[in-house]
């Protein structure tokens, strides 16, 4: 049986570098979704979010200034901040590994060695 693996990733993101290389050295080659260009659908990230067991919130990057321009009235409301993402998917933490049935943000790097059992 073959486990569909896919990372959320960028380029241009050390961590998100690491992370693939990572995964590939572990014999894991995943499909690359460029998620800046190609921004998941609401059921991919609700469906993310229920793998990882985690509110919205939790896969936020708060440091990004479109982060800090949020209406706090959005930061509370799960569904309006999934619509938020999809529209500005730089919000979203990076990289997300998605393993099968399981998931992982990958952050630091290092944590895909045992998601993956290496």
């Amino acid at each position: 049986m073959v486990v569909k693996t896919i990372i959320w990733h960028n380029p241009k993101c050390s961590k998100s570098q690491q992370a693939l290389e990572l995964l590939i050295k572990g014999n894991v080659f995943p499909k690359i979704q460029l998620y800046l260009q190609d921004p998941p659908s609401k059921n991919e990230i609700k469906g993310v979010l229920s793998i990882l067991k985690l509110n919205v919130i939790s896969i936020v990057r708060k440091t990004e200034a479109e982060f800090k321009s949020l209406d706090p009235y959005i930061l509370t409301n799960e569904e309006l901040l999934i619509e938020i993402l999809t529209k500005n998917p730089i919000l979203i933490e990076r990289p997300i590994v998605i393993l099968g049935k399981k998931a992982l943000i990958a952050r630091p790097p290092s944590l895909i060695k045992s998601f993956i059992k290496y």
